[in-house]
């Protein structure tokens, strides 16, 4: 194929900003910009643009030069905001304009952390349900009552536009959006290198509410693998508190507490991502997927696929299979 006839890669660019964020920056930057020729697909063309002129202070005490201006946002597929440096503070209008005419011609907008405080500016979260750094979900909130905001979530996506919390959630949700564009496969190759999970649920609680003692914060953590290795097994809370060492009412609270769902909830979600992974790899029949993630029927395992995935497994596997 010539050069002039290769498809375009998909076009991320990151806004950088005076006083801009340097970790989640930084987050951005590993996920699109390095080179991943082990991958053998057509990675993301990334770029960054400036939201001001001159030299850009970094956190840190770094200085950033970026030759590139938010004309650059016209040409994106997707761009992401890595925080923002003050919530309190409007961002740059020229920004905020280039933000809704992406928005507008369908770009996909990510924010991590206070990121979203830019996209709530510009106006394009209005009816939608976001999340954001728990600090300040309630100040998000109060500021643009027509958002809902979901404290608790470590990611949220709700198709053209994704929201982080903390920084450590935005790797989540760029991993989450790899899954989304390469499928589970790519994504599992680029959690390896970065030496991460490969996959979290976004309604992943952001934080414990109470300390959590150490040893049942291990009891937990060697119960979820277990769980996650034996996924076809016929788990009940009794069952699992009694491999937890732990009461069923300990349990319960436990997963609550730690990952957002109780037990039951938190299976049913962990079997729908497994299912999605065998749905994507296109060689297993529909029933063989049900079985093989614990699901006893087909009709339970319709029902809860969709109502955690929002489509139906046929619908999935035919989107994404091909990829």
């Amino acid at each position: 194929m010539s050069k002039r006839s290769r498809p375009q890669r998909h076009r991320v660019v990151a806004v950088a900003y005076d006083g801009l964020c340097t970790f989640e920056f930084g987050c951005v930057v590993e996920l699109f910009a390095l080179e991943r020729p082990e991958l053998a697909v057509e990675w993301y063309e990334f770029s960054v643009c400036s939201a001001e002129r001159g030299p850009l202070r970094a956190a840190g005490g770094i200085e950033v030069r970026v030759p590139n201006s938010l004309a650059l946002l016209d040409q994106a597929d997707t761009i992401v905001i890595p925080g923002w440096r003050n919530a309190d503070e409007l961002p740059p209008p020229a920004l905020l304009r280039k933000i809704r005419a992406a928005y507008e011609r369908g770009a996909r907008l990510c924010t991590i952390c206070s990121g979203v405080f830019v996209l709530a500016a510009a106006g394009v979260l209005e009816g939608r349900t976001v999340t954001t750094h728990w600090r300040y979900a309630e100040r998000l909130s109060r500021r643009y009552p027509g958002v809902t905001v979901e404290p608790n979530s470590l990611y949220i996506d709700s198709g053209q536009v994704l929201t982080s919390a903390g920084s450590a959630a935005g790797l989540d949700m760029l991993l989450h959006l790899v899954r989304r564009d390469y499928g589970a496969r790519i994504a599992n190759q680029v959690a390896q290198r970065l030496v991460i999970p490969p996959h979290r649920e976004g309604g992943q609680a952001q934080y414990l509410p109470r300390p959590m003692p150490q040893d049942e914060r291990n009891r937990l953590s060697k119960l979820i693998d277990w769980v996650r290795s034996h996924p076809a097994q016929a788990h009940t809370l009794k069952t699992l508190a009694r491999r937890a060492a732990m009461s069923p009412r300990t349990l319960q609270r436990q997963f609550q507490d730690t990952v957002g769902f109780g037990p039951y909830e938190w299976l049913i979600r962990e079997r729908v991502a497994l299912a999605k992974d065998l749905l994507q790899a296109g060689r297993h029949s529909l029933p063989h997927v049900a079985e093989a993630v614990g699901f006893k029927s087909q009709e339970t395992f319709r029902r809860h696929f969709r109502r955690v995935a929002g489509t139906s497994p046929a619908t999935y596997r035919r989107q994404f299979a091909a990829r």
